[in-house]
């Protein structure tokens, strides 16, 4: 039995057309699905000139009430959270909801007998144990707003968000496994709070064992507080509006912008599109590969799966350890049905060759998504073939981080799939294409700058303690609708196709070009693993095109001229003569967030030789690689 509630593409295009017409009642009906402490007065209020979003209400609601505490009557036996850890021969760890519920419960009382309370905002700076997605479900329990922090950002990035949240209480662990690499976290939160005066309580997980520096009064040990407490915490009754974390996503320039998502809507909205997309079956296994520091990790590796009552993995280690077969181990090992990965996952395992593949059986999967970025064709058709052996649909999802969750996508196996197609909006969903001149493009094979005009309960609420920021990013540039930033086509069909960021489109004496499909064609060559695009200024063109290039291990010797030879011969073939790159840099990487995504922003500075001033690099996975760059730049 299918926990969504579209099985076909009539149920969809019905359901699509009901959910435009009666757009509260649509939703007035996903939030029925949900346990409420107290039912709202009123669906939504909104305005996106000012811009303020209410969703439901004045109801009161606790998001784990509805993760755990409903499922156990029936579900209480039904394993919730599976911990696949980074050394495969380390024992997993599997909880029940019943068993999930009572460890929230501790640590919820934990956070209480360290001093907080409602309201007051929670940091978390931790590799992915299962104390981190439990940590994050305690701090909701108790109506304390959690922030995560990617544990492989630098204590300078931590220091950043930790100022900006004003959070008194940081949880963390002595260590971190990662592949060969054992990391000192704790090391990390010691330096990053000598800025942070604010901090007088840190909480320290126990996970490699090694000697770290323990402050009297300050750093305390978990499974010392654990000792103090019992599994009984009554969820915390809060406003639908009420903020349930703050998740940080690096702006063009300046600081990184503290998104803020709220309990009502952000609950309705995860397990609403978590259930349709996925097609879940009662006994399916899933797997989202996502960090928790990545919203990903939040909607639907944590809160998306557990609100829906399904089985969820989650992965400490890295694709490539102990070999590039670690994925496809996992998949066999837990007879995974749903795999959730980002395009570079992809692409770096294609890398590895497809004998890597064989050995593993991988007849236990049915559906196969991909998150982050658009997907490249060729890595979509190696994806199908190799892993989904040509009978799972992939759902290619487009959202945010403001988004809160998934808004174009196609639903497994429910409505239509195609390469590098985000196919359909999900009901519910009003996105638009607008021209340069602010106006709604209403007919088909166009394309345009992607909006939303009408509200989603998912979606963020402010930037935290910048109002006029979130105004200015998300609602000036088109009066009375949200700009997602992204550029998008739509077909005859009225399928979307996502084209990059609208600052990744590159104008070439007056041809518009999305990176994407320049990048598309560069990939499709043998010899190249992965391309970033960018445009920088030319004196003839307007705009000149440059690629950065990572060869496979084997061609690493060839020279720039055949790799240009090789590249310009594809883009001539796939697109045309005027989209050949000017330039082209062979890195050993390129600058990503922890998601995969490409920071674009950071290659234009270097291409425009403003290497000064390339802005903020912390939310990068490998901020190291930006000087291996510049240094090899052309």
């Amino acid at each position: 039995m299918k926990t969504s509630d579209i099985h076909s593409f009539a149920e969809y295009e019905k359901t699509y057309q009901i959910s435009i017409a009666q757009p509260e009642a649509f939703w007035a009906e996903q939030a029925e699905k949900l346990t409420w402490q107290k039912k709202w007065d009123k669906v939504l209020e909104w305005d996106f000139v000012e811009p303020n979003i209410q969703w439901f209400v004045n109801g009161k609601i606790n998001i784990t009430e509805n993760c755990l505490d409903r499922h156990l009557d029936k579900k209480g036996d039904k394993v919730a959270l599976i911990w696949e850890p980074n050394d495969p021969d380390e024992k997993c760890i599997q909880y029940t909801f019943k068993e999930l519920h009572a460890e929230v419960g501790k640590m919820a009382n934990v956070l209480k007998n360290n001093g907080v309370k409602k309201g007051d905002r929670v940091c978390l700076y931790m590799p992915m144990i299962p104390e981190l997605a439990i940590s994050i479900m305690a701090c909701a329990r108790i109506g304390a707003p959690h922030s995560v922090v990617f544990a492989g950002f630098s204590s300078q990035a931590l220091v950043g968000r930790v100022e900006d949240t004003k959070a008194k209480v940081v949880l963390t662990s002595d260590g971190a496994y990662r592949g060969t690499k054992t990391i000192p976290i704790k090391t990390v939160v010691d330096e990053a709070v000598l800025s942070c005066p604010l901090v007088d309580k840190i909480i320290v997980v126990q996970r490699t064992g090694e000697d770290v520096n323990m402050q009297p009064d300050r750093d305390v040990y978990l499974h010392d507080e654990l000792k103090k407490v019992n599994a009984i915490c009554p969820p915390e009754a809060m406003d639908a509006e009420d903020a349930l974390f703050i998740l940080y996503t690096s702006g063009s320039t300046g600081k990184p912008k503290g998104v803020v998502h709220t309990t009502g809507g952000y609950s309705v909205f995860v397990d609403y599109t978590f259930r349709n997309v996925f097609q879940m079956e009662e006994d399916d296994i899933y797997w989202c590969t996502a960090d928790i520091g990545w919203v990903t990790g939040h909607s639907y590796l944590v809160y998306g799966p557990l609100i829906a009552g399904a089985t969820t993995v989650m992965f400490e280690g890295v694709p490539t350890y102990p070999n590039s077969g670690r994925f496809w181990d996992v998949i066999d090992k837990y007879k995974i049905t749903h795999f959730y990965t980002a395009p570079t996952a992809i692409r770096a395992l294609m890398a590895a060759g497809e004998e890597i593949v064989k050995p593993y059986s991988l007849a236990s999967l049915r559906v196969l998504g991909s998150v982050g970025e658009p997907i490249n064709e060729e890595a979509w058709q190696w994806y199908n073939k190799n892993i989904g052996k040509e009978k799972c649909p992939i759902v290619d999802t487009w959202w945010q981080t403001e988004t809160g969750g998934i808004m174009i996508s196609s639903l497994a196996g429910v409505t239509p799939c195609f390469p590098t197609m985000a196919a359909y909006p999900l009901p519910g969903i009003q996105p638009v294409l607008m021209d340069k001149d602010g106006n709604e493009i209403t007919d088909n094979e166009v394309e345009g700058y992607l909006c939303i005009k009408f509200p989603w309960p998912g979606m963020l609420r402010t930037t935290y303690g910048d109002h006029e920021r979130f105004k200015k990013t998300y609602f000036s540039a088109y009066k009375g609708k949200y700009f997602s930033g992204d550029g998008a086509r739509r077909d005859s069909r009225g399928l979307y196709r996502i084209i990059g960021r609208v600052d990744d489109v590159i104008n070439v004496s007056g041809h518009r070009f999305g990176t994407a499909e320049i990048e598309n064609a560069i990939n499709q060559n043998i010899k190249i693993v992965e391309s970033a695009v960018v445009g920088y200024p030319h004196d003839i063109k307007g705009q000149g095109i440059y690629a950065y290039v990572i060869l496979t291990h084997d061609a690493e010797n060839e020279s720039i001229e055949n790799v240009k030879t090789m590249i310009n011969e594809t883009i001539i073939k796939e697109i045309g003569h005027i989209a050949k790159p000017d330039k082209v840099q062979i890195v050993k990487d390129l600058p990503k967030t922890r998601s995969g995504k490409i920071m674009r922003r950071i290659l234009r500075k270097i291409a425009e030789n403003e290497i000064s001033n390339v802005g903020d690099t912390s939310s990068l996975l490998n901020p190291q690689v930006v000087e291996d760059i510049i240094q090899g730049r052309v």
